[in-house]
């Protein structure tokens, strides 16, 4: 835990979301959606006409402000970009994978369930040893 750095308490913090029309929309419409003064929106959506770079810079740009505190990612838009979201290691803003209408979850392929299992086959191993 010493390695940690201090968790903002800010009441603004905001979800983004990166992912399929029908999945941002169902967000929006929940209240989820945020436009900023310089008319910076909190969500991306993918589409057939999204290239992997629109991606990726919406990732780094999600992951670096200051007032999001949750990522929501389709996972088949994480697989366009899964170096940058396996190689993600802070804890604000968290990076969580979700599916889609039109694209299955597929539990091996999520990066916060492998350092899930990861932790806790570290765990029991440690356990064992006492």
């Amino acid at each position: 835990m010493a390695n940690r750095g201090p968790v903002r308490t800010n009441n603004s913090a905001l979800i983004a979301m990166i992912a399929d029309e029908d999945t941002i929309t169902g967000f929006l419409l929940a209240g989820v959606g945020n436009v900023d003064l310089r008319r910076k929106t909190n969500y991306l959506i993918v589409d057939s006409k999204t290239t992997v770079k629109q991606i990726e810079d919406a990732f780094k740009e999600f992951t670096t402000r200051e007032d999001i505190a949750i990522v929501l990612i389709s996972q088949y838009v994480a697989n366009m970009i899964r170096f940058l979201v396996d190689s993600y290691n802070k804890p604000i803003p968290a990076i969580l994978e979700i599916p889609s209408k039109d694209h299955p979850y597929d539990p091996s392929h999520d990066s916060v369930l492998s350092r899930v299992k990861y932790l806790f086959s570290t765990e029991s191993v440690a356990s064992e040893r006492r």
